[in-house]
């Protein structure tokens, strides 16, 4: 069984009976218990269980607070800082001058924001009001701040109202980050203000993921969109072959930097 498919059959058990051995995950994979805790290991960094001695037990069953919690914006920016720098900085040469552009709530599309005010020259339409302070001073830059509930978390601007200012909207490219991203289970958060990602991604030609490496394979509460429907996602080097091999198998435009 190859690594990948192991570490499926192991999240399954958890979902049955919330917690398992490495003593026993050997016998049933005839796996040496070595590679059995590098596989936990690794589930663990992805945030998708807890281990313990000898084990390990299913997020679910885990009392809150042990549970991983939503990020305040500004804790989000020193994890992978380089990385993400890079990241911004690559997606900003995906658009040209005149491009009408949607950037989404994130440290990284902020980034990505400071990137464009450089040059300048072109139509920002956001909720993310980092973004939109970056943006403000930018030479012929035309910038829309949508109306909306301001969340203090991710210092941007959800709900109805929010959505309702997106409509009639038509632009180029959406500029989206990720708590988490899978292949099979796309972009997920763990916040509530997601919904409007979704109305943000109708309004445009082109959707682009900028998500570092650290985001791979973790999975929030909350499907944000699809992973059919990215058509380009920037990230790191860091990132598992095996896993950029299947974002292209769905014909994602994967760059590395």
């Amino acid at each position: 069984m190859n690594p990948l498919k192991r570490r499926e059959k192991i999240l399954e058990l958890l979902t049955q009976r919330e917690q398992v051995e490495v003593k026993e995950l050997s016998g049933m994979f005839d796996t040496s218990e070595v590679t059995l805790r590098s596989d936990l290991k690794l589930l663990e960094q992805q945030g998708k269980l807890k281990r313990f001695f000898g084990g390990a037990q299913a997020l679910h069953s885990l009392p809150l607070s042990q549970k991983e919690q939503e990020q305040n914006i500004e804790s989000r920016y020193d994890i992978n800082k380089d990385s993400k720098q890079r990241i911004a900085m690559a997606a900003a040469e995906l658009v040209t001058k005149g491009d009408s552009i949607i950037i989404d709530s994130g440290s990284t599309t902020h980034l990505v924001a400071a990137e464009l005010a450089k040059s300048g020259g072109y139509t920002v339409v956001t909720n993310n009001l980092p973004a939109s302070s970056a943006l403000m001073d930018a030479p012929e830059m035309t910038l829309v701040i949508v109306g909306g509930t301001y969340r203090s978390k991710t210092k941007s601007l959800h709900g109805y109202q929010a959505e309702q200012c997106l409509q009639n909207v038509q632009a180029d490219v959406l500029f989206v980050g990720a708590d988490g991203i899978d292949p099979d289970k796309g972009i997920t958060t763990f916040n509530e203000g997601y919904a409007i990602t979704d109305v943000m991604a109708k309004c445009v030609q082109k959707v682009i993921a900028v998500v570092d490496s650290s985001k791979m394979g973790r999975i929030g509460f909350n499907r944000v969109l699809e992973a059919q429907r990215i058509d380009t996602l920037v990230t790191d080097k860091a990132i598992a072959p095996e896993t950029k091999a299947q974002f292209e198998a769905l014909g994602i435009d994967v760059i590395t930097v």
